[in-house]
């Protein structure tokens, strides 16, 4: 329908002022009127006339960062690191998948898990006793660790993001949001939900030759959750959040170039919230003036670190391998079982897919990724820019794929709280468990120490000339 505007010829000359002056009265009412949150709809991009400037996290190199569009990233000229991914409506987006992961995990952990019967014995789980069980079999640090990594800190960090964007969406920021914008980066590498599903169906798949498995409501929402939270933290548009949390930016320090390394211009990228900061030499404790977040030009004794926690490691791998992981009781007689045993005893019974996943998941990944630092460590005083390429692309495959090795501590778990038949069948937890998580901690720490820019960090050459020239 049009909105034809009045005829006011036919009015007196106060009515036909009346007429005229409503409009006038609409746009200053729009005027005094709050706008709506733009967060979602104008990046920095559009609300800055400014080059915005980065530091790569793995090679140290300065770039300016283009207009980006929903869908589209910013990589790293040197090293091909991600420094900026752009979503669209990245608040609404992540608020809403938080949330929704939020009410599944509520759901996984207050319906029946899965439920097994095997001649007249049946028992049945929920999710939370997957830890609690563990802590009556003297196992307390491995249920810690269960828990925390499925349950606790994913909860944390889906309530921190909800927290986070409401205060974004209404344009003003609710308390501590900058302390826990900074601390989402620090849990999302510990978010092992997904790692515990192919736990969850690896125990499945090896009672199911030994008992009627029946899965509950609560696995479904478990797997709706992992699904969601990954989702989640891939929604997250950390460049955005940070530019929204101040409406703008500090500027760059004056002079900094680009296609240059920060570290030679006495800066520091912060890793949290990407801001360029000075660093002066002598600074021992200098901090990131928009998030207050630690710098440094690199991580101090980084390779000291590592290599302590690689040792750490492979001492923690020997008796992981040594000792039983769990034992086994059948009509009175137990079976102690290795890593190593328990991957015979899959392909044993047919089950060569899942056999593979245990094998390349406890065997393969703690191995190479202990061989890979190891030979990161060793090489980084000798890389350039020719090889230092390849070898930041295995740094980045050794830093995603440790968090999986947990799967072989999780079916553990499952398979502790869920087989509890007396001497019918039982398992419990053997020492093994306790030593291979420690593996599995170790190597993330370790591949967390390691700092890639080392890598870049092309050495000066040796001097050889005479002492005249």
């Amino acid at each position: 329908m049009r909105n034809i505007p009045p005829d006011t010829s036919r009015f007196p000359e106060k009515y036909a002022a009346i007429f005229r002056a409503v409009p006038d009265r609409l746009a200053k009412q729009r005027l005094l009127t709050p706008p709506i949150s733009d967060v979602d709809h104008a990046p920095p991009e559009a609300r800055t006339q400014r080059r915005r400037l980065r530091a790569c996290h793995e090679c140290d190199w300065v770039s300016a960062l283009p207009p980006l569009k929903p869908g589209e990233k910013a990589n790293c000229p040197r090293c091909g690191y991600t420094l900026v991914r752009r979503h669209r409506y990245p608040a609404q987006r992540s608020m809403a998948l938080a949330i929704t992961a939020l009410i599944a995990l509520i759901a996984a952990i207050s319906f029946p898990f899965v439920s097994f019967n095997v001649s007249g014995v049946s028992n049945r789980i929920e999710l939370t006793q997957t830890a609690t069980t563990l802590i009556g079999f003297d196992q307390p640090l491995v249920a810690i660790a269960v828990i925390m990594t499925i349950v606790v800190l994913p909860a944390v960090y889906l309530m921190g993001v909800i927290w986070l964007q409401f205060g974004l969406l209404r344009d003003s920021p609710l308390p501590f949001s900058r302390d826990i914008a900074r601390s989402l980066s620090h849990l999302a590498p510990w978010l092992m939900a997904d790692v515990f599903i192919i736990g969850a169906l690896v125990s499945l798949i090896k009672i199911a030759s030994m008992a009627q498995v029946e899965l509950g409501v609560s696995f479904w929402a478990f797997c709706a959750f992992a699904v969601l939270l990954i989702a989640t933290t891939q929604s997250l548009d950390a460049d955005w959040m940070w530019f929204s949390l101040d409406d703008g930016e500090p500027l760059a320090p004056k002079g900094t170039r680009t296609a240059t390394t920060a570290a030679a211009q006495n800066l520091a990228g912060c890793h949290t919230c990407g801001l360029i900061n000075p660093m002066p030499a002598q600074a021992k404790k200098a901090r990131c003036i928009r998030c207050h977040e630690p710098l440094h030009n690199r991580i101090p004794h980084s390779l000291q670190r590592t290599w302590a926690l690689i040792i750490a490691a492979t001492v923690m791998y020997i008796p992981a391998n040594l000792y039983p992981i769990m034992i086994t009781t059948s009509l009175g007689d137990s079976s102690p079982s290795t890593i190593i045993g328990g991957v015979v005893e899959l392909a044993q019974m047919g089950s060569w897919p899942i056999a593979a996943v245990i094998f390349i998941a406890s065997v393969i990944v703690p191995v190479g990724k202990l061989v890979a630092l190891v030979w990161l460590c060793l090489v980084v005083a000798r890389s350039n820019e020719i090889n230092a390429r390849k070898r930041t692309v295995l740094y980045r495959i050794t830093e995603f794929i440790g968090r999986w090795s947990m799967v072989d501590v999780f079916v553990v778990a499952i398979l502790v709280a869920l087989i509890r038949a007396g001497s019918l069948m039982s398992i419990t937890p053997g020492p093994a468990a306790l030593a291979f998580g420690a593996v599995v901690v170790l190597t993330m720490l370790a591949a967390m120490t390691f700092d890639p820019r080392l890598i870049w960090d092309t050495p000066p050459p040796r001097y050889s000339g005479n002492v005249d020239d």
